[in-house]
């Protein structure tokens, strides 16, 4: 295992946003469309950070975003979760979906205060439901070693499941808020309301 291993910041935009009806990673929550800007806010704590895209989402991304394009050998989030561990495979990623309007610089510094790298990944969890949000953690290049094993293996395609199979240090946001997943018009109108409080 590698011990304190480098610390990339992915945000995942390469989704196809069938709930939501629009790309997730283009709603501009902050002035920005979401991708960028959680893009700045993981280039402030990362020692280098990367939009993860579909190959037809290349030409619409200003040219100073480090990207890395989805190699579609897997399904759903680890297709581009794999596809950044392949790119570099003895780094850890700070891995952020891009439907999380409400994360923040300081829960991105908390996370990465708790990260324990003796445990495969450190992964915020709801209080309530401590279960490892897969999308808003830490993935030490362990993980996603195992991950390519457990794939192979047959098990699901599913992130959240291998991590509650794994030894996983789970995180309890200060704030609970941060991680609202907005998948859907209801949930960006949430957002919204809370945004302007």
């Amino acid at each position: 295992m590698i011990f304190n291993a480098k610390l990339y910041g992915l945000v995942l935009s390469g989704g196809k946003s069938t709930r939501m009806g629009e790309d997730k990673g283009l709603i501009a929550y902050h002035d920005l469309p979401q991708r960028e800007h959680l893009y700045h806010l993981l280039n402030e704590v990362c020692d280098q950070t990367f939009l993860s895209i579909r190959k037809d989402q290349k030409n619409e991304i200003p040219t100073h975003f480090n990207t890395i394009v989805d190699t579609d050998q897997y399904r759903g989030p680890y297709n581009g979760l794999l596809s950044a561990h392949t790119a570099y495979p003895e780094v850890a990623w700070l891995v952020l979906a891009c439907d999380l309007p409400l994360m923040d610089k300081n829960a991105l510094q908390d996370l990465i205060a708790a990260r324990d790298s003796d445990k495969i990944a450190s992964a915020f969890a709801d209080e309530n439901n401590p279960l490892p949000e897969p999308l808003c953690a830490i993935w030490e290049p362990e993980a996603l070693k195992q991950s390519l094993a457990y794939l192979e293996a047959g098990n699901g395609t599913c992130p959240r499941k291998f991590l509650i199979n794994a030894n996983v240090n789970l995180v309890i946001p200060k704030n609970a808020e941060v991680l609202l997943n907005a998948n859907s018009r209801e949930e960006y109108e949430q957002a919204l309301a809370k945004l302007k409080v």
